[in-house]
């Protein structure tokens, strides 16, 4: 028997590393979360309507709030993991410092976009809140959708000040996670 030749699965396996388990962010959960709701009630609203024909007048107002939610959410986890679509030839064809001061740029607008976004979403519930904006189909406040919007939009902000942080400290490459590794 001849021994394992060098390029097989066997000599492959030793040299790259395991992959890395990236930790959960709260953001995750509450995306997964909202997916979770937001497929059992359209499977719901589907079975009553094949049944019934009918269906529930409630669920495309809380769909709707969901899928916000949800959105908003995933973007908050990608900001934190500074996953978020870019155009890779402006980074890769320049110098490492362009490639940083172009990262610091990109994280900080990202702050200052979704600071904004968050102030002027926190006005549309406090005017919800304050002229008793009711839902059409279940008549409930309608601040009860609107208000995570703000929030998250903050926490989204907050990530990406983290971002900004870490590359301005030089702990991190554009795009790269942690540690400046390469994606």
């Amino acid at each position: 028997m001849s021994p394992p030749s060098e390029t097989g699965p066997e000599s492959q396996a030793e040299v790259l590393p395991p992959p890395r388990r990236e930790p959960v962010l709260v953001e995750e959960a509450i995306a997964v979360g909202c997916m979770v709701v937001l497929v059992l009630l359209t499977l719901a609203n589907v079975v009553v309507r094949y049944f019934s024909d009918e269906s529930f007048a409630s669920t495309e107002e809380v769909s709707i709030a969901l899928m916000v939610i949800m959105t908003v959410a995933g973007a908050c986890s990608a900001a934190a993991r500074d996953r978020h679509i870019r155009i890779e030839y402006f980074y890769e064809t320049g110098s490492a410092g362009r490639r940083r001061r172009l990262a610091l740029l990109s994280a900080v607008s990202t702050c200052i976009f979704f600071l904004v976004l968050a102030a002027l979403s926190a006005r549309v519930v406090w005017d919800e809140y304050r002229y008793e904006e009711t839902t059409m189909a279940l008549g409930v406040p309608r601040w009860w959708y609107t208000v995570w919007v703000p929030a998250l939009c903050v926490a989204l902000a907050a990530r990406a000040a983290a971002v900004a942080a870490r590359v301005r400290r030089g702990a991190m490459l554009p795009g790269g996670g942690a540690d400046g590794e390469a994606r």
